[in-house]
């Protein structure tokens, strides 16, 4: 008979090591040392042994591994929070009658950062970010952030960096008295020198008074307020910050305490980390994440106009070279003088230097001839939405782009498979639809066409993180996943016109549920034209029974096609400025209701909200059920990061799991029904069903 070995016991996510007379804490919590209920236990452990040990002169708190500690478990943070909580950590930080040094490296992001704000010292390496994020996940800090961060950076700043959770790398966080060092060689040996010099003395951030900064604390209440959409969370972050001067610190700690724990598990919270799940689990693209990309150092872009000199600039941002081919001299003058005016508007903003900007020129490489991306590793297409030119561009492209360059089409709407097909490598080909102003928006769908090799889409994929953006990846069906849900979502705004409301009331009211824009606000900007000429191009093939509202098209055909006009659903009479209701719409919109027929009826602003995200909700199962999106939570993700989607309501897939499933089953079929034929009846349970698949992810902030 054999026995087999022991197993192993874990390792502990926090240990002790000695240097000399100072004892170096270490978390050991991997990946990324999430403050978890394990960390917290073993750091109130490790600090009441050094508190009792006389050998112990002086006290380091550190990470192991990649950062100090980088954020919440967020997987907590639905539930009863466990013992010890966080701010029973600082108080014993606090209380501890060595002094405690904070060694940060890397991340040190809400918990974590409060931690060593509670400490007697802190001391970064030059590579580290600090940051308060929570107020980017729907909270405040709870462990004291909104107390202590003002005692050291002053109210105003203290605002701005609470609201907006903003990462602060080390030399800024030093000028700003967050830390109190930055070290230049070995961190651990840098904080234990540290640890030494100040043993003995304790300094406590909380005991400090705030410091009169001599700004406008009004101003820096109301900025931050109107970044922050007013949403409740940013109020209380400012009201706890401003409570700083004038509410004793034990109360004001309390205070804060309550609030935290009243917002985490708020509508808004649950939402937003709804979003930071499903935003994560969206950019491993149903496992190509694993997939080694294809080299990608040389970017090519065909096309000059508003999207493909969107694209070059967001490539130029990065460390690739650019090459931008445009086949008109004039169009490729215009792209190039939009890229230096955007550019300069960074220099003068304080985001870019001149160093930055003779990287970028030395980087862009800007010409008339295609011959120029032979040696591209991928080649973007934007070109206008024209099947035959798209066609003829890929056409070229294949004989002239190097074997295994990925070629990626940015096409919105059209059958990527065909644009394909006029290769000899179909395999390379990708979808790559960005969302204008394409240097800005965050949203990329990345989309799989039936012969697209995984390498060439997980190429994408690594495009996206490197250009900073949200990737989602999309099955080849008309319109993706963003348009077709959006199409859907304007044409029940549409039907509401032709019904009873008008353009101000849809508007006003999708706004003040959260959009960044209404439906119709969104088309003047982006112009009437462009959906114009696509219902044109499909009227041949359009289901004659089908419901079809006249409305965009009577104003198209008066020249009405938005802000560039000076007319649309709006009247434009001072530049850009949002546009006037206009008699003459209205005149239109009740002379098409006449002519289909309808008896209008008035709408009220609640009534509007839900009509909208009914139609959000059916096509988003009818979408599912098509294969354009891999999964329920990718809509949202779309939704929001493309579409003006309220954050802090999720996106409509986490609305419609959070209605009551008969009565949103009711009203969908009510809503088909209104809409006639030609509307599918989405599959709502393919919505209903609880997300899955994910994995232990913690919060970075």
């Amino acid at each position: 008979m054999t026995s087999s070995a022991p197993a192993a016991e874990p390792r502990p996510a926090v240990r002790t090591e000695r240097e000399g007379a100072v004892a170096v804490i270490l978390i050991d919590n991997p990946p990324v040392n999430a403050g978890s209920l394990a960390v917290r236990e073993g750091l109130l452990a490790a600090l009441t042994a050094a508190a009792s040990d006389p050998s112990v002169a002086a006290v380091v708190i550190m990470g192991d591994g990649r950062s100090f500690i980088s954020g919440s478990d967020l997987k907590e943070f639905d539930l009863p929070l466990a013992e010890p909580q966080l701010p029973a950590v600082i108080r014993a930080v606090e209380d501890c009658p060595k002094t405690v040094v904070a060694a940060l490296h890397g991340a040190a992001l809400g918990g974590g950062f409060e931690l060593a704000l509670g400490c007697d010292a802190r001391i970064a390496t030059t590579a580290t970010v600090v940051a308060l994020p929570e107020a980017t996940l729907g909270m405040i800090p709870g462990a004291g952030g909104t107390q202590r961060l003002p005692r050291m950076v002053g109210t105003t700043l203290a605002i701005d960096l609470v609201c907006s959770g903003r990462r602060v790398e080390a030399e800024e966080a030093l000028r700003y008295g967050m830390i109190d060092q930055v070290a230049k060689g070995n961190l651990r040996a840098a904080a234990t020198a540290l640890a030494l010099t100040l043993a003995g003395r304790k300094s406590l951030v909380i005991e400090r008074a705030v410091p009169d900064d001599g700004a406008d604390e009004e101003v820096a209440a109301a900025a931050a307020l109107k970044a922050g959409r007013n949403r409740p969370h940013i109020a209380a972050a400012i009201r706890h910050v401003r409570a700083a001067r004038s509410v004793p610190a034990a109360r004001a700690l309390a205070d804060e305490r309550a609030d935290f724990q009243r917002l985490r598990v708020s509508p808004e919270a649950k939402a937003i980390r709804h979003l930071f799940f499903a935003e994560r689990e969206a950019a491993r693209g149903g496992g190509l994440n694993k997939v080694p990309p294809r080299p990608l150092a040389r970017f090519g872009v065909v096309g000059a106009g508003t999207m493909g000199a969107g694209i070059a600039l967001a490539a130029l941002q990065t460390d690739l070279s650019v090459v931008l081919v445009e086949r008109d001299p004039a169009a490729l003058q215009r792209g190039l003088t939009t890229i230096k005016a955007q550019i300069a508007r960074r220099v003068e903003t304080g985001r870019l230097t001149e160093a930055d900007v003779n990287a970028m020129s030395v980087r862009l490489t800007a010409g008339l001839d295609l011959g120029a991306l032979a040696d591209c590793d991928l080649i973007a297409e934007a070109v206008v939405e024209d099947l035959a030119v798209k066609t003829a561009v890929f056409r070229t492209l294949d004989g002239l782009a190097r074997p295994g360059a990925v070629l990626a089409s940015n096409t919105s709407y059209l059958n990527l498979d065909a644009i394909a097909a006029a290769t000899g490598r179909p395999q390379d080909v990708i979808g790559l639809h960005f969302f204008s102003p394409a240097h800005v928006m965050r949203l990329l769908e990345v989309v799989r066409g039936k012969d697209s090799a995984e390498d060439a889409l997980a190429t994408g994929l690594a495009l996206a993180n490197r250009l900073g953006k949200q990737p989602v990846v999309a099955g080849n069906r008309f319109g993706f996943i963003g348009n077709r849900l959006y199409a859907a979502y304007r044409l029940h705004c549409e039907f509401m016109l032709e019904e009873g409301t008008l353009p101000q009331d849809v508007d006003k009211a999708l706004e003040a549920f959260g959009f960044a824009m209404g439906p119709f606000a969104v088309a003047d900007l982006s112009g009437l034209d462009i959906a114009w000429r696509m219902r044109l191009q499909q009227a041949s093939t359009r289901d004659p029974a089908a419901r079809y509202v006249t409305i965009p098209d009577r104003l198209c055909e008066m020249g009405r096609l938005g802000r560039k006009t000076g007319a649309g659903y709006y009247r434009y009479k001072d530049g850009p400025a949002r546009g006037a209701p206009d008699p003459e719409v209205e005149a239109i919109i009740l002379a098409a209701s006449a002519d289909a027929g309808r008896t209008r009826h008035s709408f009220t602003a609640e009534e509007i909200v839900r009509r909208a995200l009914l139609a959000l909700a059916n096509e988003a199962a009818v979408v599912l059920a098509d294969g354009a999106a891999m999964n329920a939570d990718d809509i949202d993700v779309v939704l929001v990061n493309g579409y003006g989607f309220p954050r802090w309501a999720g996106g409509p897939v986490h609305w419609a799991r959070n209605e009551d499933p008969g009565q949103l089953i009711s009203d969908c079929d009510s809503l088909v029904t209104l809409a006639g034929p030609g509307t599918r009846r989405g599959d709502l349970s393919l919505l209903l069903r609880p997300p899955s698949g994910r994995g232990h992810v913690r919060a970075r902030g």
